[in-house]
């Protein structure tokens, strides 16, 4: 089974004796007891705002680091800010991304972010030309993209789903940002967030939804009649329209 290349992603490899605590006090997710197996976390700001999210998979001497091309230089940047005198090591991995879907290759790990997402393999093959409509898949379980629906600096990662994405763990230590974030979790109901909608029509990405004239939110992927949608719940019940676009939206959120 060969997987497909992933020419947007960047893999680091994180090193050292300190690397686990150093990272576990850093993201959103556990990672102190885990051994094997692939982990989805964040990185964010000290005010609770999205900076990056990537996949973390420990191995026997490193962490691989597997987070979007165009947050990779930025985020080294942070986590070496961050590593004061901690022994880590940060670099590039020689290692190749590869993202498949069906029965998992050898030393495969699922995508723990949704079953629908199949699986990812860290290995010396860069894997072959994607073909699969990785955005349809996305749109339909509602799952944030970077630079698509997550954006840093002003995204919240439980408006984003994160909890549902298993990208957060509200019983490990501290970590940056956690304030904000266990806030959001314990002590308000979310009134935004992102959401699957039905689309009659087409508008681009960005374009502001509206309903009775009022800003509603802001339309992000769209795939066949389906779009993510970051929405304003308690005013989404009403007609909805993105440019000429109709949007439609059944109550559940996400």
């Amino acid at each position: 089974m060969h997987g497909e290349s992933t020419p947007d992603r960047h893999l680091l490899a994180i090193a050292g004796p300190d690397r686990v605590a150093f990272l576990q006090g850093l993201v959103t997710n556990e990672i102190a007891a885990t051994s094997q197996g692939l982990i989805y976390a964040a990185l964010l700001s000290p005010q609770g705002k999205y900076l990056a999210d990537f996949f973390l998979a420990p191995q026997p001497d490193f962490i691989l680091l597997d987070v979007h091309s165009a947050l990779a230089d930025a985020l080294t940047r942070r986590l070496t800010m961050y590593r004061l005198r901690a022994k880590v090591t940060l670099g590039t991995s020689p290692l190749h991304i590869q993202r498949g879907l069906g029965p998992m290759p050898p030393g495969a790990h699922p995508d723990p972010r949704h079953p629908s997402l199949g699986w990812r393999l860290y290995g010396p093959n860069p894997g072959q030309a994607p073909k699969i409509d990785w955005n349809a898949i996305r749109v339909a379980a509602c799952i944030p993209e970077t630079t698509a629906e997550l954006i840093p600096d002003d995204t919240y990662i439980l408006e984003a789903g994160f909890e549902r994405l298993h990208g957060v763990d509200f019983r490990k230590g501290c970590y940056v940002g956690q304030e904000v974030t266990a806030r959001m979790k314990h002590k308000t109901e979310l009134r935004k967030g992102l959401a699957t909608v039905r689309i009659a029509g087409s508008a681009p990405p960005g374009t502001t939804i509206t309903a009775n004239g009022k800003p509603v939110g802001t339309l992000h992927t769209q795939s066949g009649d389906q779009a993510i949608a970051y929405l304003r719940f308690d005013r989404a019940d009403a007609p909805m329209q993105a440019a000429s676009a109709e949007i439609y939206w059944n109550g559940a959120e996400n």
